[in-house]
């Protein structure tokens, strides 16, 4: 039988604040490896014991009230680093494992708050930074899966109303610009590989009242392979289930499933 290897990424909005939420979707999901973005948490105050009673291992980097990045896995990871090479380095924003031959990274990419702010011109520089540490990790070569809330809308069909949001930081033309950029390196989309038409988001704001029927979101949270994964994915799916609950996140976990 053809094993299926699951990764999949989740903006969880506070890990301790969604501990339950999280360790449930583990449980019921199983994943081989687990992004989390906006952990939130200084490492001293990480939930660690609570994934090893459950049998997961966990590699995080974060700080007090923003950011935060984490991979929960099965199996230990063999490698572990946090940060872009480059100055400033933002090792809260970035954590790239190694697994035997794939190679796992996990970015929050910034928000970018507004166009004309300074934190969007930093967030455009920042996807620039990205690029080069991929290409000096030979990306396109690797088996390697890039995960996170990367902040942007690639397509009109991955937000609502497109046409209201052409001034906002994640779906403003440059940024879409950018991140294709980085795309080009090789990187193969595999939600929309599997879902080419299909309207869904993994961003549901909480100003207002969640309705997956109404379709009013965005996807901005990403499962991306390079050539020797992407041929090996089988599918790829948003999981609304979480944001039913109560004290959910404002994003959804996605998940991939690839032959290994």
């Amino acid at each position: 039988m053809t094993r299926i290897m699951r990764i999949a990424t989740f903006n969880c909005n506070s890990v301790r604040s969604r501990l339950d939420a999280v360790l449930r979707w583990l449980s019921d999901y199983t994943p081989d490896v687990l992004c989390l973005q906006e952990t939130k948490v200084t490492d001293d105050l990480f939930p660690t014991d609570a994934f090893t009673a459950a049998g997961w291992h966990v590699a995080f980097k974060g700080e007090k009230s923003y950011n935060g990045v984490a991979i929960v896995s099965k199996q230990p990871a063999d490698e572990v680093s946090f940060g872009l090479d480059s100055e400033p380095a933002d090792p809260t924003r970035l954590i790239h494992a190694r697994f035997g031959e794939v190679h796992v990274v996990n970015t929050y990419v910034p928000q970018g708050r507004d166009i004309e702010h300074e934190m969007y011109a930093y967030k455009l520089e920042w996807l620039a930074r990205l690029k080069q540490y991929f290409l000096r990790r030979q990306a396109p070569t690797r088996p390697l899966l890039w995960c996170g809330d990367l902040n942007v809308a690639r397509h009109p069909i991955d937000v609502s109303n497109p046409e209201t949001k052409k001034d906002h930081v994640c779906y403003h033309h440059a940024i879409r610009e950018a991140f294709e950029d980085v795309l080009a390196l090789g990187f193969t989309d595999l939600f929309r590989r599997h879902n080419p038409d299909l309207v869904d988001y993994s961003f549901y704001d909480y100003r207002v009242p969640f309705n997956p029927e109404q379709k009013r979101g965005w996807r901005i949270d990403y499962v991306l392979a390079t050539p020797p994964l992407a041929a090996k994915s089988h599918a790829a799916a948003i999981d609304l289930t979480p944001r039913t609950r109560p004290k959910p996140s404002d994003h959804c976990p996605l998940y991939a499933d690839l032959r290994a």
